[in-house]
């Protein structure tokens, strides 16, 4: 079973943005920026590029499906002239993997040009994409990024300037985003009020940068100045940067997820290291869960400082137990479970004289997408996995949940009421993820029909022919 991918979890893309003193091209710049923030985004890509000396409207782009080495050959880059310009790196968080939906999206609309990348996603979509089209507009593609680009052209009819467009389209859309927007003469980048999307400003000595990491920055020899603030607006024009913090609030909410998977080991996000934070999270899981052992192992690449951390922490020693082969990428940004489930498969090989014999912790964060993991049952009280369902099942008020899970595709849920004994199983179930809600459809009843179901070694119930879960309440 493949899930509809909408209802994936995928957030992740890279932007770069870059404003250059007159004569200057930006597009080597921005190759470089890409190529840094890969790791963000591996379906497509895309650069546009303005002169601020030139006509208003003379915005060139180039854009397709690829990495950035696959799609900007030298003469790609040598075709895209300005010193203003902005860059994007694509995971699909909304719409499809086509060419239709890379980034940058370049508008040519009355008041001019314009053009975005956006990382992130809106959960106030549809809502605004319908409000538009009863009004008359056309969308081309089936991403949220058209829909705030939309929003800020035709705020932009009614305002005297590019930016309070964007400020009134900023105050509309609600989710967790990152975006660049180049016009003509202007960049400015945009972070969502509660700061779960990275963005940061860099400086070298001919020109200013926003980028979605730091490392970024370092691609292209600039300097670290800061992040940019949660809520914040910043617009960089020839005389510098005009930050607007009038969107900013006191409740702020990073996405954990970008320190512990997402973000390159050399990067900072919000002051914090994200090596250190890893190193910091292995060191807390030793803490928490001290288990005797011979040794630590990581899955690579992100899990491996976290192995380290506990492996410090913890005095066991950490070894590394996987080859891992690099020009597979990550499994979890692959656009299709298929495709997923294949690249797991070459992706990592253990190294059998390290592991063998040996008693093995081993730290792996990548638990979204649980390709690796086996099939099985599992018993969770509370939405934490129960260990002794006995005593469990005599709480009257505790929620008790069973998950069949055969990879992120395959999952079967039940609930029992214990005051009751009644057991219920829907047709789908929800998860939630970093506060993000994922449906996943049912459609594995015949592959479990008849099961037995274990928590642990205890037999606690079965499953039917036709899949409906009993469980033994007594």
């Amino acid at each position: 079973m493949e899930l509809d991918p909408s209802c994936e979890i995928k957030e992740e893309c890279g932007i770069f943005g870059i404003f250059a003193k007159e004569g200057t091209e930006a597009a080597p710049s921005i190759y470089y920026g890409l190529c840094a923030l890969q790791h963000r985004g591996q379906e497509s890509c895309g650069i546009a590029v303005s002169d601020t000396t030139g006509p208003k409207g003379n915005m060139s782009s180039h854009k397709d499906l690829g990495l950035v080495n696959e799609v900007f050959k030298e003469e790609t880059l040598h075709s895209l002239h300005g010193n203003l310009g902005i860059g994007h790196v694509r995971y699909s968080t909304t719409g499809g993997n086509s060419a239709s939906n890379a980034q940058p999206l370049v508008l040519n609309y009355v008041k001019g040009t314009l053009a975005l990348a956006h990382n992130g996603n809106l959960v106030n979509t549809e809502e605004l994409r319908r409000e538009f089209e009863e009004n008359g507009a056309i969308f081309h593609t089936t991403t949220d990024s058209e829909v705030i680009a939309y929003c800020v052209a035709r705020e932009r009819v009614h305002s005297t300037s590019v930016e309070e467009a964007i400020k009134k389209t900023a105050a509309k859309i609600r989710g967790a985003y990152g975006l660049v927007i180049a016009s003509p003469r202007k960049l400015v980048g945009v972070r969502d009020p509660l700061g779960l999307k990275p963005l940061c400003i860099g400086k070298r000595e001919d020109a200013y940068v926003i980028a979605s990491e730091s490392c970024a920055l370092s691609a292209v020899d600039a300097e670290f100045i800061r992040d940019v603030l949660p809520g914040e607006i910043v617009t960089i024009t020839n005389e510098g940067i005009k930050p607007d913090t009038s969107l900013c609030q006191e409740k702020h909410a990073h996405c954990i997820f970008e320190y512990i998977y997402f973000a390159r080991l050399d990067s900072h996000l919000d002051g914090i290291s994200t090596y250190e934070a890893r190193i910091r999270g292995g060191a807390a899981l030793a803490a928490a869960y001290p288990v005797e052992a011979d040794i630590v192992v990581g899955v690579p690449d992100s899990g491996l400082a976290a192995a380290k951390g506990y492996s410090e922490a913890s005095g066991i020693p950490f070894a590394l137990a996987f080859h891992k082969n690099s020009y597979v990428g990550r499994t979890f940004i692959k656009p299709t479970q298929k495709e997923r489930e294949s690249a797991v498969r070459v992706k990592l090989n253990v190294i059998e004289p390290v592991v063998r014999g040996k008693r093995i912790v081993l730290v792996d964060d990548s638990i979204t997408e649980n390709n690796g993991k086996k099939a099985g049952w599992v018993c969770k009280v509370n939405g934490i996995e129960c260990s002794d369902p006995a005593n469990t099942l005599a709480n009257a008020d505790d929620k008790i949940d069973l998950f069949y899970n055969s990879g992120w595709s395959g999952m079967k849920q039940a609930r029992l009421t214990p005051e009751t004994g009644e057991v219920t199983r829907g047709d789908s179930i929800t998860l939630t993820l970093n506060g993000t809600a994922v449906h996943a459809t049912d459609a594995e009843a015949a592959t479990v029909a008849g099961a037995d179901i274990y928590d642990g070694e205890t037999l606690i119930g079965t499953t039917d022919e036709n899949g409906e879960v009993a469980i033994d309440s007594s």
